[in-house]
């Protein structure tokens, strides 16, 4: 998985350094997937300021630092949930871009009742910039849609950078 996804982030790296700025990182259904292909890039502290993964309530409530309101109407592996956490981990990070996936891998039923299968990724950046993408694999194999919302995630981020 790595070895696909190491292009994408050294594209991305290159992006990120010739701004100068940085970037925040919530990997949900990914499980660290979107970090880890950053961080094959050598240098990675020049663009990446760090992140976490969000796989439970309690991962949300301190990375993001949101009061339990700031979710009301919202359900997990949405567009309005992970914007939400992509601009949540940019500040609190004190990064000029977030990058929040939230999904529904399979396996097991989602506590939102989101299929299996999608997932959205949110970049926020500099000046109100907010981009979001739905991926839908269709699929009930974990491990598969795991590495395709990673990819999906890394290729919104990069299509934001290239705006």
């Amino acid at each position: 998985m790595l070895e696909q996804t190491h292009k994408q982030a050294l594209r991305i790296a290159d992006l990120l350094r010739q701004r100068g700025e940085k970037i925040a990182v919530a990997d949900g259904a990914t499980g660290g997937l979107v970090a880890a292909s950053l961080l094959t890039v050598p240098g990675a502290l020049d663009f990446f300021v760090g992140g976490g993964v969000v796989y439970s309530f309690r991962a949300r409530d301190i990375l993001f630092d949101l009061p339990r309101d700031a979710y009301a109407g919202m359900r997990g592996a949405s567009e309005e949930y992970a914007l939400l956490q992509a601009r949540a981990i940019r500040d609190n990070f004190g990064a000029e871009w977030g990058l929040a996936e939230s999904g529904s891998v399979g396996g097991s039923s989602h506590p939102s009742g989101a299929p299996a299968g999608r997932s959205c990724a949110a970049v926020v950046g500099p000046g109100g910039f907010e981009f979001i993408r739905r991926t839908e694999t269709g699929s009930d194999d974990r491990i598969a849609n795991m590495e395709a919302f990673a990819r999906a995630a890394l290729e919104t981020l990069e299509e934001a950078l290239q705006r």
